[in-house]
Formats: structure tokens, sequence, C-alpha cells
């Protein structure tokens, strides 16, 4: 019989490689009946030519990258310690999938804006699926990486033990420690018209930076409220995967508005929106995911969202610009402008 862990890798692996796949046969397919349309005719061949050739993609992409890459990660366990902050698998996907997928997507338009004529018969919003496809695909491999780690049964013992104070180690004492103190103190002898003076040490030389009180939080011991409040990282795993392509997400349900793709507006919201993604190529505690997330989505965002509201009214939502400015501006003022004489003053916040 299997062992757990056997089924656990084989089901993460089929999972990824479906959504490795998928969302590229799917596109292509819609791009195949789309340049279909335009021939007016009867015969399939050019349709089944397009199928074919992204079957072809997808089987020698898969032989060539997906497979030797996947067989290295599991078997040479050194070469895996020696990849720091990146994901070769996530890598393999926006690269081998999701540029594919958006470049077919935007050349669906270019097809269908051919066919008809002009752009103003076109139909009112594009369909949802490619693009949700292509994205709950990226996310659903994201999710499986950070599952790894992670067993798939059991509790987490982390969460039981959040509750449990801390204490530093090297305030604390042994007693042996303050009896050979006590005995030091003793033996030496009082220096009168001496006054000694505390002499600063390292670690109150600088000083830390004082905590501000917040909020009490509850705290549930027993009955069914401690029952109600437990939760676990698996699950926010996934909460906080869908979370963080919200922006993106939001971006591409403008590039399906009529007023969008029917014009030129269609690249950049798909370029952006593809920049965007490459995030997820690093590790999720990364040190810089915090910079590139304002380098690679909010920023460029601004003025994507900006641009849009302008020429083409409210079809981005100004909530969505707010969150951008917001972010950024926050980014840059806590963890550059603080660091200047003028904003380094800390001080407490009046309740």
């Amino acid at each position: 019989m299997a062992s757990g862990r056997l089924i656990k890798l084989l089901v993460f692996e089929i999972l990824e490689f479906a959504a490795f796949s998928i969302p590229t046969l799917v596109i292509m397919e819609q791009f195949a009946a789309a340049y279909q349309m335009t021939r007016n005719g009867a015969d399939k061949t050019h349709y089944w030519l397009i199928v074919s050739c992204s079957v072809a993609y997808v089987a020698s992409v898969s032989l060539l990258i997906w497979v030797p890459i996947k067989v290295l990660l599991h078997k040479k366990h050194r070469l895996t310690k020696k990849i720091k902050g990146w994901r070769p698998v996530m890598m393999m996907c926006v690269v081998c999938t999701t540029l594919p997928s958006f470049s077919f997507s935007v050349a669906v338009t270019e097809v269908q804006k051919s066919m008809k004529g002009s752009a103003a018969v076109l139909p009112n919003t594009l369909p949802d699926l490619p693009v949700s496809l292509v994205l709950t695909s990226l996310i659903i491999v994201d999710i499986i990486e950070k599952l790894r780690i992670y067993p798939l049964r059991g509790r987490q013992k982390s969460n039981e033990d959040k509750h449990i104070p801390t204490f530093n180690l090297q305030q604390i004492k042994t007693v042996t420690d303050q009896g050979r103190q006590n005995e030091g103190d003793a033996a030496q002898p009082p220096q009168a018209g001496r006054a000694e003076l505390p002499v600063p040490s390292a670690a109150t030389a600088q000083r830390p930076v004082p905590e501000q009180a917040g909020p009490q939080e509850p705290s549930f011991q027993s009955g069914i409220l401690r029952t109600l409040s437990q939760s676990d990282v698996r699950a926010e795993i996934f909460l906080w995967s869908f979370l963080l392509w919200s922006d993106t997400v939001e971006m591409m349900r403008v590039a399906g508005h009529q007023a969008v793709y029917k014009s030129a507006w269609v690249y950049p919201v798909y370029v952006f929106s593809f920049i965007s993604v490459l995030r997820i190529i690093l590790t999720p505690q990364n040190p810089l995911q915090s910079f590139l997330g304002i380098l690679l989505q909010d920023l460029p965002f601004i003025f994507v969202r900006l641009s849009l509201i302008i020429d083409l009214g409210t079809i981005t939502p100004v909530l969505g610009l707010c969150k951008n400015v917001l972010v950024t501006l926050s980014y840059v003022y806590f963890s550059h402008l603080t660091k200047l004489r003028v904003f380094s003053t800390f001080e407490f916040s009046s309740f």
C-alpha cells in the first residue's frame, strides 16, 4: 500500500501539471476557433492545425523542460538547497504558460477585429474563462508549492503554543550565577569617598524603540469560543494566495471591457498585468517581495488606472487606484523617509 507521502507527491504533481498545461490548450483552442471563423468555410483544416500545434507545444515543453527540472528537484537535494530566493516551478509556469496564454488572448481580439471589419460590432465583453483559468492555475501552483513543507493531516503544534509567552534567555540568571555574584559583592569591601557610576553597556547604549500600547486582543482558553478562534497556517495559505492577486485579477477584468479591448488600451493592460505576475517567481519570505510588489504592480498600476480613468472614465474602480497610491506612498515613507533626520524622531500617538 502506498504511503501518505507518496500519495501527496502524486496528487501535487498531477495538479501542477494540469495547471501547467490546460490553460495553454484552452486559449489556443479559442484562438483556433476565432481564426476558423475568418475563413468562412466548412473546412476545419486551419482549426485542427492550430490545435495540433498547441498540443505539440505543450508536449514538447513538458518533456524538454517540465519533466527534467522536476526530476532534478526531487533527486538532487543539494541542488534544491542552492536555489535561494526564487522558485523554478513558478518560473516555468510564468514563462511557458502565462506568457503564451496572455499573448494569444490578445491575438483572439485582433482576429475578431479583422473578422468583423470594425471594432464596433464586437461583443460587449470578452469571455472571462480564459483569464480566470490562467490566473487560477497560477495560484493553484503557488498554493501547492507553499503546502509542500506542511503535512496535510494532523494539527499544527505552532497554533497550540502561540499564546505561550517568550522570554529572552540572556535576561534569565540561574541560582548558581546569582550566588556567585552575591559572594563576589560580599568579598569586595566598600570604598569610602568614591561614588561608583553605572557603566553604560552595549545593550543600554542602543535604546530600543518603545512599543506603543495597542488594543487588547481577547484570548479564549476553553469553551466554544476557543473552537471558533482556532486557525491554521495551511488554511491561511489558500486565503492569502488569492488575496495577493486580487489587484491583478481586477486589472484583467478591466481588459475584458469593450472600451478597453476594442482600443489600443488592451496592450498596456495585458503587459503590465503580466509584469505584476513576475513577483510569484520569488519565495514567499524573500526580502525583496515588498519592493518588487511596489515596482512591478502598484507603481505601474497607478499610471495605467489613472490613464484609463482620464481617457475612458471610471471603468476601473477608483478604490483600486487609491490602494495603489496609498500602498506606494506608505512603503516609501515608512521604509525610506523615516530614516531621515526630519522623520526619525519617535513619537507616541495620542489616544
